[in-house]
């Protein structure tokens, strides 16, 4: 395991540093205080982080709080020379997995490295969620309407949690849901240093048993609030807690929007087959290559597809090149009246073309189908 040790107590940080060495883990030694919490969880990224000389000063726990928030895989130990019952209340609420007396006995600390060490192996069976993120090439592409109604075809099986990252006129949530949001992304981003899974559960709206939405702000207003960082630790923490982090983007290419893109497994930018939405996908195209993305991490949506129609599969490949392409036909009748209703295709209409190729696609994302690939590929074309 690896293992980060602060103190400003050069002899303890030696002597701690010794005892782990005994036990074959991994241990980074950085003297100093409180302060260097952060840079070392982002430098060193360690399993667990043992950090001596704090007081009984609540405000002290800030830093923890940063840390077990932003990374939540990162556990924390505290070694306090004194402290309050108040102090260790707060310190568990801070996110703190254990506070020992400092300076500590080598028994006291090999038992507490042993109790998480245990956790972590204990917990490894457990696969992180996948991130995908759909993104309009232009207006009108249908990016949300794919987005919302797969996640509710996803959630047929699998836990799903849809975050509406188009912070100004972000309307995911009414594409599968007649009510308003108790609370949105900015209400979460707000009140950050109590992220936790209660917390971003009841944060969202659940609109199905397995199904939540963390709706976009209502006042664009809200949204100079959100930061990179924000996204960052709610990405962190919602890959714990469902199965599909679904992430509908807005068109603009901002920071925010590129940290989410950053975390997503898989970007399926959404177009049409016509000629501005190829010059748009072209520019996409392009910006994702200059930020490094791998040509696997993208693949390309055509929504409402017509075999028949002018621009067929051919020119949508010579015009982008070598792109990994999927198809969703057209049927503006029934997708409208989803859209109006604020009802899932699923539940209106079942047996419609949309219905069953937005099926497949669940189908074919799901871990537990990955062998049935090339079935599903017959009912999800894949040009």
């Amino acid at each position: 395991m690896k293992i980060a040790v602060i103190s400003p107590n050069i002899n303890n940080l030696q002597e701690m540093g010794r005892i782990l060495g005994t036990c074959s883990h991994s241990a980074t030694l950085v003297e100093g205080g409180k302060s260097r919490m952060r840079i070392v969880a982002e430098q060193e990224e360690p399993d667990l982080m043992l950090v001596e000389g704090m007081c009984c000063d609540p405000a002290e726990l800030a830093q923890v709080e940063y840390v077990t928030t932003h990374h939540p895989s990162i556990a924390v130990i505290l070694l306090c020379a004194s402290h309050t019952p108040e102090f260790l209340i707060n310190s568990m609420r801070a996110g703190v997995r254990e506070v020992l007396p400092s300076p500590v006995t080598p028994a006291a600390l090999e038992a507490a490295v042993g109790r998480i060490a245990a956790k972590r192996i204990g917990g490894r069976s457990k696969v992180l969620g996948r991130i995908l993120a759909f993104m309009p090439c232009k207006g009108g592409s249908g990016a949300t309407f794919l987005a919302t109604n797969l996640g509710c075809q996803l959630a047929e099986s699998k836990s799903v949690l849809l975050i509406d990252l188009n912070l100004q006129f972000g309307e995911a949530l009414s594409f599968v849901h007649d009510g308003d949001p108790a609370s949105t992304l900015a209400d979460v981003a707000h009140d950050i240093s109590r992220l936790d899974a209660t917390f971003l559960a009841a944060s969202t709206v659940k609109v199905a048993p397995n199904y939540s939405i963390l709706a976009a702000p209502e006042d664009p207003s809200q949204a100079m609030e959100l930061k990179p960082e924000h996204i960052d630790a709610i990405l962190n923490l919602a890959v714990t807690q469902y199965d599909f982090i679904l992430l509908d983007a807005g068109r603009i290419l901002d920071t925010l929007t590129i940290k989410a893109l950053d975390r997503a497994d898989r970007i399926f930018p959404v177009l049409q087959a016509g000629l501005p939405y190829l010059r748009n996908t072209k520019k996409l195209l392009a910006i994702f290559r200059s930020l490094g993305y791998p040509a696997n991490k993208v693949e390309l949506i055509v929504n409402r597809f017509e075999k028949s129609g002018e621009i067929g599969i051919d020119r949508i490949r010579n015009s982008l090149g070598a792109v990994t392409l999927h198809t969703v036909p057209n049927s503006y009748k029934e997708v409208n009246a989803s859209i109006n209703h604020g009802d899932p295709m699923i539940e209106m209409a079942r047996s419609n073309a949309v219905t069953k190729n937005l099926a497949a696609f669940a189908l074919s994302l799901s871990p537990r189908e990955e062998e049935s690939r090339s079935l599903l590929g017959r009912l999800f074309r894949r040009a």
